[in-house]
């Protein structure tokens, strides 16, 4: 009996553990649950008492955005303009130069080259946003009207070279996970039939990792939409509808950022403005996540 004491002790120790980890893990997944529905119901509370005072077919239709002048103008296009306009620019530049690279990583590169550069690249990620932002008003914009002399000190293109710059990390990491997750008697499969590296690069490894490059392209996107600091500084605070990326343009969460500093009376409609557009954005970002999500699942290969 004295000797089965302590086991039971044990036991039980193990037990009270284990219900003290579970109950943590819980509390830990109830808080993120509880914020996420706290932030919805804020933006959604906020943007009711908005969309009292102005009609939601003007607000999504209108082509003037204006607010905080004396004509108020509440037509969000031209903020969903301007954001459209940097996530398909950073698109251009990040999707191509992340995947090549991920392939480049997966395929080509040693174990000590990939060792290197793959932490070298995602040291890109760490660089705050705002030094992002500054970088592209100090060196991209000065050479992009040596170019084009037309461009103004903010424009779009600015804004969109430097977030694509910013997301190549994303797409590239999650890109080469993926790739390295393809099995190698696929590869060797392959070869045996005579293909060589860069068919199976093309031909076999990204058809079959396509479900995670999708998701990848998808979620950088979602980053390049809801980038702020880099694309205030340096695509500017002009909410106009255009498609000459050498002029100034505002993205939502540029908006966003004008409004929050604290000029704008609390309460205002002027200051509801920024939960409408929030609104807006969260329903983007979540509609993109859903996506990125439903390809994911259609397109993914199971592997024994």
């Amino acid at each position: 009996m004295s000797q089965t004491d302590p086991d039971l002790k044990r036991r039980a120790g193990r037990r009270v553990g284990e219900g003290l980890i579970a109950g943590l893990l819980f509390t830990c997944g109830l808080v993120s649950v509880l914020t996420t529905i706290g932030i919805v119901v804020v933006l959604v509370t906020e943007s009711a008492g908005f969309f009292r005072q102005v009609p939601l077919v003007d607000f999504l239709t209108g082509t003037q955005w204006s607010p905080l002048y004396t004509d108020q103008q509440f037509g969000i296009l031209p903020l969903l303009n301007g954001t459209l306009m940097i996530a398909v620019g950073a698109m251009v530049l990040a999707l191509p130069i992340g995947l090549t690279s991920a392939i480049y990583l997966s395929e080509y590169a040693s174990k000590r080259v990939r060792g290197i550069v793959k932490p070298l690249l995602e040291i890109l990620a760490g660089i705050p946003t705002v030094v992002y932002g500054y970088f592209a008003l100090v060196f991209i914009t000065p050479v992009l009207r040596a170019v084009f002399p037309g461009a103004g000190v903010y424009n779009a293109a600015s804004g969109a070279i430097v977030v694509g710059i910013m997301i190549i990390p994303m797409v590239a990491s999650l890109s080469e996970d993926a790739l390295s997750a393809v099995p190698r008697s696929l590869r060797e499969a392959a070869y045996g039939l005579g293909a060589t590296k860069f068919e199976v690069s093309t031909r076999v490894a990204v058809p079959a990792a396509l479900s995670g490059i999708a998701a990848s392209f998808i979620l950088a996107v979602s980053r390049a939409i809801g980038e702020t600091m880099a694309v205030t500084l340096a695509a500017g605070a002009t909410p106009r509808m255009t498609l000459n990326f050498l002029e100034s343009i505002q993205t939502m969460t540029a908006y966003i950022v004008q409004v929050s500093l604290g000029e704008t009376p609390h309460g205002s409609l002027e200051y509801k403005t920024i939960f409408a557009v929030g609104l807006v954005l969260f329903l983007i970002t979540l509609a993109m996540n859903l996506l990125s999500n439903r390809i994911t699942t259609r397109f993914r290969e199971a592997y024994e």
